[in-house]
């Protein structure tokens, strides 16, 4: 004999099975907002676009960009803490909201979001002026040594340069004149002028002049040797546990559901093997360098870390 109610139960219940993995595979039902706190054109412009322009064949919606620059990236990333954390905003972030927040420029800090995944890294380099009595980083730290105070180094005073050159002061003990210039591209011309011993630099803004014999890269901060630069030694094969770069990140809003974040999070993760990607952002001067949640909010504690450290040494 058929029951007819058991049949009903088991019905509804494998009804209720699909429904719920239906809405558990819901995310995005519609685009994903991306507020880029930067300027058109710049670094993070560039390169979060790229991002923007790939991802949707894997998240499956678009993510319209919308800029709002001010405040070395603040006035953004405070608009997007304030939306409702649902998923549907999201932001970038790199080591500049961390000096920005230690130097007091904002009360913001990377904990007040969702860390959702390291996508881009800017390995930086310690470039010097071709004509200085080292070149080798070996031969620059005796030097430096031996004339502590002396060594003018280009940064960028209270931003992330400055952090950079702060880290090999103190990994190396040594003592630097910091000279502040606005953006790369200005302290590297002063570097090649003569006007500075060294500076932080990146290969787009120092590589042609390191090819043309007027600088020389002494280290990088990129975790292994690069293949635009081979011969150049990393930080960590010189001794020092550290790692010098620009990294562009996606965050959501504190609180944003695990579904979203999740989904994001793989989403993300398949664009980083997506050989159109990786080559539009090898061709925007950087490098792929995918962390997911967790990876990518052990990265900030570190250096989160770093930065509270060497606050004295970054204020202005």
């Amino acid at each position: 004999m058929i029951h007819l109610p058991r049949i009903a139960a088991s019905a509804a219940i494998a009804v209720a099975a699909l429904a719920g993995s239906a809405q558990a595979q819901s995310y995005p039902e519609r685009p994903v907002e991306f507020i880029v706190p930067w300027s058109p054109g710049g670094g993070s412009d560039t390169l979060m676009r790229i991002v923007a322009n790939n991802v949707s064949p894997y998240l499956g919606a678009e993510m319209p960009v919308i800029n709002m620059p001010g405040v070395g990236g603040t006035v953004g990333l405070t608009e997007a803490s304030k939306r409702e954390a649902d998923g549907y905003t999201i932001s970038q972030v790199h080591e500049g909201l961390l000096t920005a927040t230690v130097t007091g420029i904002t009360d913001l800090a990377w904990s007040d979001f969702e860390p959702i995944a390291l996508m881009t890294a800017s390995p930086q380099f310690l470039v010097a002026n071709a004509d200085q009595p080292y070149a080798t980083f070996e031969e620059f730290v005796s030097y430096a040594q031996e004339n502590p105070g002396e060594v003018s180094i280009g940064v960028t005073l209270g931003g992330v340069p400055h952090l950079h050159a702060a880290m090999i002061e103190e990994a190396f003990d040594l003592e630097f004149n910091y000279v502040g210039y606005e953006g790369t591209g200005e302290r590297i011309r002063a570097l090649v002028g003569g006007n500075l011993d060294v500076a932080i630099g990146d290969i787009s803004s120092a590589g042609q002049f390191v090819e043309n014999g007027d600088l020389v890269f002494l280290a990088t901060g990129a975790p292994e040797r690069m293949a635009q630069a081979p011969d150049v030694p990393t930080f960590q094969e010189l001794g020092a546990d550290m790692e010098l770069a620009v990294t562009r990140g996606i965050v959501m809003p504190k609180g944003a559901p695990a579904e979203a974040r999740d989904g994001l999070e793989a989403a993300l993760a398949e664009l980083a093997e997506d050989e159109t990607f990786v080559e539009q952002v090898n061709n925007a001067g950087a490098e792929v360098q995918f962390r997911g949640q967790e990876a990518y909010a052990d990265y900030l504690t570190r250096l989160d870390e770093t930065v509270n450290r060497l606050a004295e040494v970054l204020a202005p």
